[in-house]
């Protein structure tokens, strides 16, 4: 256990931004700029690798507070926020092109309505295709039950003797239409 002068290490577990950051801040002790991060501390408060912040850097959506005497990348503490930010905006299903182009837009507004204005546009569009995709996953999930409910009925009414020829002609379970996910893998 550390001493009570003797600076604490903690192992970098981002569970939470906070816990994060001050991880990653903690990391060097002695080191008088604390509230930089270097790209490795970084990387690992977000959870993404070097070489992500690199080409967040490099595609102008991360800047670097500015370098070490040894030429070392050093980022503000809210970069892990910035790089969460890209990452969720990836979740969301936008390319790195696409989030170049909200940044760009984002900054080169006029004033900080438009610019809320242009943020509340992109995000109202992913919030209505978020809401498509989780109706076209509940019909998903609707049919893979429909599917095995109707595979378990295979496994109880079909002998072993029968081949997988016969499922497209199957009579043991003609009262129920098999599902589309039952019923492709029978054509051939």
């Amino acid at each position: 256990m550390a001493s009570p002068t003797e600076p604490r290490r903690l192992a970098l577990a981002p569970t939470t931004l906070a816990r994060s950051v001050e991880e990653a801040s903690v990391g060097d002790a002695g080191r008088a700029e604390g509230a930089l991060l270097q790209v490795g501390e970084l990387a690992r408060a977000t959870g993404k690798t070097v070489r992500a912040i690199h080409l967040y850097e490099e595609l102008g959506l991360l800047t670097p507070h500015d370098r070490s005497k040894g030429r070392f990348r050093r980022f503000a503490r809210d970069a892990v926020v910035r790089v969460r930010w890209i990452s969720k905006l990836q979740d969301l299903g936008l390319t790195l092109p696409e989030i170049q182009e909200v940044v760009r837009a984002h900054e080169e507004s006029a004033s900080a309505s438009h610019a809320a204005a242009y943020l509340r546009g992109v995000y109202a569009q992913k919030l209505e295709e978020t809401r498509r995709k989780l109706e076209q996953l509940r019909e998903l999930a609707h049919e893979l039950e429909a599917s095995l409910h109707f595979l378990t009925h295979c496994d109880a009414s079909c002998c072993s003797t029968e081949t997988i020829t016969s499922c497209p002609s199957c009579e043991h379970q003609a009262a129920a239409p098999a599902p589309d996910l039952v019923a492709g893998a029978r054509i051939h």
